[in-house]
């Protein structure tokens, strides 16, 4: 099948079935979101992979009690960095040149320039920056899920302030973004399983400039 026709099939399931998807699956759909782009490269993100139930009753706890979280598979918590520095930055620049086998000063140029433009911009931006870098990994996740046959619900809602407190995310310089419980649609008790998808007419959506 095509992605488009996958897209067709994907919705966001509103009850799982509780069946576990194969570790091979969750592999492939992780490995799209490790290969997203991002912008310079940095992935200012980490995706926490969360299958112990007690911790996933705590999260459905904060996250308006909805049943997805605790009757997924596995719960996706895509956090993003809570803040830009320039150590940061230099070290992703590391990897990447070592991986490359470049001299360690040849993105020193690039590398100051960036942390130039990004310093003065302040916390909230880079915070909010950031989160919009985790949310190109998150889209591409629910893409390679729909190819997988593995239902994917995008989810806000959930207190963040809780979840980084859980997961102690301050820890680790990050903060949660967004979440995606992985499972599959359960065809009893999902209001929305039989419904036909609706988006927005083409000729609506796409304006073309010539």
């Amino acid at each position: 099948m095509s992605l488009n026709e996958d897209l067709k099939w994907r919705y966001a399931a509103k009850k799982m079935s509780g069946e576990v998807v194969p570790q091979e699956k969750v592999d492939y759909i992780l490995e799209a979101a490790r290969l997203a782009p991002s912008s310079s490269g940095l992935q200012p993100y980490r995706i926490f992979v969360i299958t112990n139930k007690e911790l996933l009753e705590k999260i459905k706890a904060f996250s308006f009690n909805q049943s997805q979280i605790t009757d997924c598979s596995h719960l996706l918590v895509f956090a993003a960095w809570d803040g830009y520095t320039s150590d940061r930055m230099g070290e992703v620049f590391k990897q990447t040149l070592a991986e490359r086998g470049l001299p360690e000063n040849t993105m020193d140029d690039y590398h100051n320039m960036l942390w130039g433009s990004y310093e003065p911009l302040g916390t909230e931006w880079h915070q909010h920056h950031s989160a919009k870098q985790a949310y190109i990994a998150f889209g591409l996740a629910i893409a390679a899920a729909a190819e997988q046959k593995v239902d994917a619900t995008p989810m806000e809602g959930f207190d963040a302030k809780q979840m980084d407190e859980l997961l102690e995310l301050d820890k680790k310089g990050l903060k949660s973004a967004v979440i995606l419980p992985l499972g599959y649609r359960a065809q009893e008790g999902d209001w929305l399983v039989n419904l036909k998808k609706v988006r927005t007419a083409k000729d609506e959506f796409v304006t073309y400039i010539n």
